[in-house]
């Protein structure tokens, strides 16, 4: 240390290294997550439907079908999602033996502001349904069978 250096001067380069060396620190912490957030896992119900969410997943039950998303539904920044997964219709009535349903391959995509989901399940071009949901909501299903 040169000895023409006080102790006030070295508290000052000190504190100025302290502070530019907080400035990075701060501005690391407001880059986005790598990883984006996924949907808290619940339930959510709306009119028509049921679907609880899961670490990996989640189920969807509505009056006459059901369905399936198998990866975790991930949010972008602005509370977006668009996942795949199966949508396989039911019906009411008898069921014969050897009748079987296939799962369709759909997409359910929509947005989260809150407690609220708005939901779109599609088919290709075709829009299956829309559904409003919140999060906590046990609705009863009048289920087709």
């Amino acid at each position: 240390m040169p000895s023409r250096m006080n102790r006030s001067t070295l508290i000052r380069f000190f504190l100025a290294g302290l502070l530019a060396s907080s400035g990075v620190l701060l501005q690391a912490g407001t880059r986005p997550a790598a990883h984006p957030k996924t949907l808290t896992p619940g339930t959510w119900g709306g009119e028509h439907i049921i679907l609880e969410v899961s670490d990996k997943g989640a189920e969807a039950e509505f009056d006459c079908a059901r369905g399936q998303i198998t990866q975790p539904i991930a949010l972008d920044q602005r509370g977006h999602f668009d996942v795949t997964g199966t949508f396989t219709p039911e019906h009411g009535g008898p069921i014969r033996r050897d009748e079987e349903t296939t799962p369709a391959p759909v997409r359910y995509s929509g947005h989260v502001t809150g407690d609220t989901m708005e939901l779109t399940i599609a088919r290709g071009e075709e829009k299956i349904g829309a559904y409003t949901l919140t999060r906590g909501s046990h609705p009863m299903l009048r289920k087709c069978r």
